[in-house]
């Protein structure tokens, strides 16, 4: 059996590996378009913080160690098209020539673009100009360059999102003055813009200017320096930077599947079902270029490297003849912010109310640890649980990053899998010592705070 699994990065190696571990017979060609598999696209921000050195550290494995699992890997090889009917899969190498690979079944990994949200001067300013996305090793290796020959001491960042966010970092580590610009009211759009306050003063305090409710339009280059345009409060408006820095999410990359016959749906990305099946025969498909299975949300489109870790592992899974299912996503991220940690899952109360329920959101401030001890610091907690019937939908977390709040936010995670209630987190044996905790941890705290915002005079356990 041959299988071809299109990708170099989460979904396409996964699919390879857990295909090669469950049946070792099994021929696994993986076709990549750069040379750089299994890098970590999520590290490339403390590369730039000079955190993580060489650039060499950021592969998950090497090529030996790839190859060395029984994969054959097809490096700077674009896959053009797909022969459904044939079972053949064009490709064209760093030379320009084309080849037909045949297959016996075949996952699609191809993963997402920067968006570029409509912004123009987009299409005539590139990386020579000071103009960067930040999406691939290529991506990398020129912003690296830029810094390194232009020596820049200003930056605009467009976008305040995870990786907006931890390139503001980066660059202020890296001495540069940073202008970070977001449409919303608030940085950090997947948070309340109470909790997303508290991200934009730690900015506010390593320096970083941060200037929401500005809706970018234009980027020229004018008097040598880059002119980042638009609109904010209704008003005209204008920055300057020697380097500007556009993160505005991502787009599926779906033309090779919808060339094929594959269909798109939510945010545009081709429609699988939960075995990761695109309805064309012996063609799967994982990762970003796919609709997302959430949990509570139904069939959405929401990108994560923890997704597409899972779902190519699906994927790899089931074109070798198994019948496994992607179990579902709860959104659950976490960002690092200079010194403070962001954390949500679940749903916030706008996409509660989108799906039928009945949220309501409160807010509790918890240690981290008892205050006795010293060091102990404060977590900002939301709480989203159904009025009606007592379900936990979603939780939010601020922090210090010694406060453990991805841990914190993962016991919410793992509480939402499960359908628990909001009081049920109170039932939950959670470790304490004082250096670390409390009898009520800071998650028990904060459900309890909702459930007495909720329901008043019912009481509770405290």
């Amino acid at each position: 059996m041959h299988l071809v699994a299109i990708g170099g990065s989460d979904a396409g190696i996964s699919t390879a590996l857990r295909a090669r571990e469950l049946d070792p017979s099994v021929d696994v060609t993986v076709v990549v378009a750069d040379a750089y598999p299994n890098f970590s696209i999520c590290g490339i921000p403390y590369f730039f913080s000079r955190e993580v050195q060489p650039w060499q550290s950021l592969a998950h494995r090497t090529h030996a160690d790839l190859e060395a699992t029984g994969m054959r890997l097809r490096l700077d090889t674009l896959a053009t098209s797909i022969d459904v009917a044939g079972r053949r899969l064009t490709v064209r190498n760093r030379h320009g020539e084309e080849e037909a690979i045949a297959y016996d079944e075949l996952v699609v990994g191809t993963g997402a673009s920067p968006s570029t949200a409509g912004i123009a001067g987009l299409d005539t300013l590139g990386q020579a100009d000071g103009v960067h996305v930040l999406h691939s090793m290529g991506d990398t290796f020129a912003l690296e360059r830029y810094l390194d020959e232009r020596q820049p001491e200003t930056a605009i960042i467009v976008g305040a999102g995870y990786v907006g966010l931890e390139m503001a970092e980066a660059l202020t580590i890296r001495g540069l003055r940073v202008t970070q610009l977001q449409r919303g009211p608030e940085v950090l759009s997947t948070l309340d813009p109470e909790l997303g306050s508290l991200v934009h003063n730690e900015l506010t305090a390593h320096g970083v200017e941060v200037v929401t409710g500005t809706r970018v339009e234009r980027i020229d280059r004018q008097d040598g320096v880059l002119a980042v345009s638009g609109v904010r409060d209704g008003e005209a408006f204008t920055r300057t930077a020697e380097l500007v820095l556009v993160v505005v999410g991502v787009r599926p990359n779906t033309s090779l599947l919808t060339a094929a016959g594959a269909e798109t749906g939510a945010g545009g990305a081709v429609v699988v079902d939960e075995r990761m099946r695109t309805g064309l025969p012996n063609v799967w498909a994982a990762g970003d270029g796919v609709v997302t299975h959430h949990r509570l949300l139904g069939v959405t489109y929401l990108p994560l490297g923890t997704t597409s870790h899972k779902q190519g592992r699906v994927a790899g899974e089931n074109a070798i003849g198994g019948d496994a299912r992607f179990a579902g996503s709860l959104g659950t991220q976490v960002v690092k912010v200079f010194d403070l940690v962001a954390a949500r899952t679940g749903l916030r109360d706008h996409e509660a109310v989108g799906v039928g329920r009945s949220p309501r959101t409160s807010t509790a401030i918890a240690d981290d640890h008892k205050a006795y001890y010293p060091g102990a610091t404060p977590i900002t907690i939301g709480i989203t649980g159904d009025t009606r019937d007592g379900l936990l939908i979603g939780a939010q977390l601020v922090g210090t990053r010694g406060a453990e709040i991805a841990k914190r936010a993962d016991t919410f995670a793992t509480a939402l899998h499960h359908g628990m209630t909001v009081d049920g987190m109170s039932d939950l044996d959670l470790s304490y010592t004082p250096p670390l905790g409390s009898p009520w941890d800071a998650v028990q705290v904060a459900t309890q705070a909702w459930r007495r915002a909720a329901r008043p005079g019912d009481g509770s356990a405290e």
